[in-house]
């Protein structure tokens, strides 16, 4: 197929930038890419599909073309979604480099450009898999009756003699054809497959396990190119399905290995839609998140479990217990966001392998804020004889969420990434949501003292008044941190005398005039001198183990 052709297709609503006089290259297949380097993924011939979320200015475009030029793309397709009317800089560059530049319409899903290139050029190329794309594709269409990635997966087995298995970056296997994979061998293949992600290496990676070889296949949300996109590999490694294949693809040739990438572009089409079918349960865990953040009432939080519990578990007769886990991804360097690689992740975790069917087994709500996501995970409740309940089924352990994970998940956070996660005890009301919120941050900053880079920890894990505290009620709280440290925060703002930071020093060094001294770079005279107006502000004394305690409370309190 060549680039004239995709121009006389009105559906596909391209219009021509630059670059008439190379039409008639050959188009091999297409990529979806906002990477601002996204060479180790192109093999040559792709049509490039890009919604410009790598473009921050004007001198962006012209790396970014070169990139493509040196890789020997067929053409670059540019979404006009994000910024309307595609920068002139981009397409002086395309000129300069002999690229042909089309404008995408944003009326136009670069899913519908994908399918496009997949079927004709897998038509051209090879009629016998051609037709399996093609069936899947109107299976898929064709929504859960048509069976999801499992049917695609039969296909090749029974068409091509190709043993295929879809499996998430945990190593979970989604979907695959014949014997399922041994959970060990899935986790090896996950480890591997992002160890090589992580350090650049182009696919299909190869390896073998106990004699057989597998070849794995990237598998990346066909929707993701209109949208922000993901500048770094860090932000997509941890949440992208791969393919995993019983055959070593290394003496392939171009075309099969292009029409297994069709498949991977039709199998993330369903990923997509897994994806959008978890909307409303991150709704849900959004709005019960911000009404026990900013202290809403009881009865309305409630109110939304009830919404909730319906969702998470159909058919669910009473209501369920609670837990809370909060995880948390933090990066070495740069500014990657962690809130939602940590969703994703939790989303995979969370997963109860116990269920089955063409969808996913999800029965929790991930929610993110900031650099941390947070689960509300329901659990059944046991009947009593009588019909009382008897407290929740199959509480979640810390231990026990990352022990099948943790070597998939250290491979892809590589030396520079962390996964930190903790878990609460099970709360039956909306009352007990909050102190089930901050118990497991608590336990989530008990694990991250740890060594390690996947590590949990769980509620019975914290110390006596780490587990107190989450539970004092609102209005007491901040009562007693108001009485105890109002006045020091009004001293401070006034003179800016540091009372604050001198009193957590002066308690964290158990009350060592000489160790405090040292760490804060005071003369001892002046820590006296700190303390004296702490204690004259207060009407505290601080040589009393009561009022160190009440101090030390107060502080981790506010």
């Amino acid at each position: 197929m060549r680039l004239r052709a995709l121009l006389e297709t009105e559906a596909l609503g391209l219009r021509l930038l630059g670059g008439e006089e190379e039409l008639d290259r050959t188009v091999r297949g297409v990529m979806t890419t906002d990477l601002r380097d996204p060479s180790r993924y192109l093999s040559g011939g792709e049509l490039v599909l890009t919604g410009l979320a790598w473009r921050r200015n004007s001198a962006d475009s012209e790396p970014f073309v070169r990139i493509l030029a040196s890789a020997g793309v067929a053409g670059l397709a540019a979404g006009e979604a994000e910024l309307g009317d595609i920068p002139d800089d981009l397409v002086s560059a395309c000129l300069r480099n002999r690229l042909p530049l089309f404008a995408v319409n944003e009326d136009v899903a670069f899913a519908t450009i994908t399918e496009y290139v997949v079927r004709q050029v897998s038509g051209e190329r090879a009629g016998d898999l051609a037709a399996v794309v093609d069936r899947h594709r109107r299976l898929m269409t064709s929504g859960p009756a048509g069976g999801g990635p499992d049917v695609v997966l039969d296909l090749l087995t029974t068409d091509l003699d190709l043993r295929a298995w879809v499996l998430s970056p945990t190593g979970r296997q989604i979907a695959g054809a014949g014997e399922p994979l041994a959970p060990g061998v899935c986790a090896t293949l996950a480890s591997e497959h992002l160890a090589a992600v992580r350090t650049g290496r182009r696919g299909p990676h190869r390896l073998s396990i106990q004699g057989i070889t597998y070849s794995l296949f990237p598998i990346r949300g066909a929707g993701r190119g209109q949208g922000p996109g993901a500048r770094d590999v860090r932000e997509s490694v941890l949440s992208d399905w791969l393919l995993a294949v019983e055959a070593d693809a290394g003496d392939w040739p171009a075309e099969r290995l292009d029409l297994l990438q069709g498949v991977t572009q039709l199998i993330a089409v369903e990923r997509d839609r897994r994806d959008a079918a978890r909307t409303v349960r991150r709704r849900l865990a959004q709005e019960v998140l911000e009404l026990v953040q900013t202290g809403a009432p009881p009865a309305e939080i409630a109110a939304r479990l009830r919404v909730a519990a319906p969702v998470l578990l159909p058919g669910l007769g009473t209501a369920p217990h609670w837990q809370v886990v909060v995880a948390r991804v933090d990066w070495e360097g740069g500014d990657i966001p962690g809130g939602p690689v940590a969703q994703s992740l939790l989303e995979e975790i969370l997963v109860d392998p116990s269920l089955s069917g063409p969808e996913p087994s999800d029965r929790i709500a991930v929610a993110h804020s900031g650099d941390e996501a947070i689960a509300l995970v329901p659990l059944p409740a046991l009947p009593g004889d009588a019909g009382e309940d008897k407290g929740p089924d199959s509480a979640l352990h810390a231990d026990a969420l990352l022990s099948a994970v943790r070597e998939p998940l250290a491979a892809g956070l590589a030396d520079d990434g962390r996964l930190t996660l903790g878990v609460s005890a099970a709360v039956h009301s909306a009352e007990g949501l909050r102190g089930a919120l901050e118990e497991a941050r608590h336990a989530r900053r008990v694990a991250a003292a740890r060594p390690g880079r996947v590590c949990a920890a769980g509620h019975h894990e914290l110390a006596s008044h780490v587990l107190l505290l989450p539970f004092v009620p609102d209005d007491v709280r901040r009562a007693f941190t108001a009485r105890l440290l109002d006045p020091l925060r009004d001293y401070d703002r006034r003179h800016r005398a540091e009372l604050i930071p001198t009193l957590e020093a002066f308690l964290d060094c158990d009350g060592s005039w000489t160790r405090c001294a040292t760490r804060l770079h005071l003369h001892v005279n002046t820590l006296r001198y700190r303390v004296g107006r702490i204690e004259q502000l207060t009407a505290r004394d601080l040589s009393r183990l009561e009022d160190k305690l009440d101090f030390f409370l107060a502080l981790r309190m506010s």
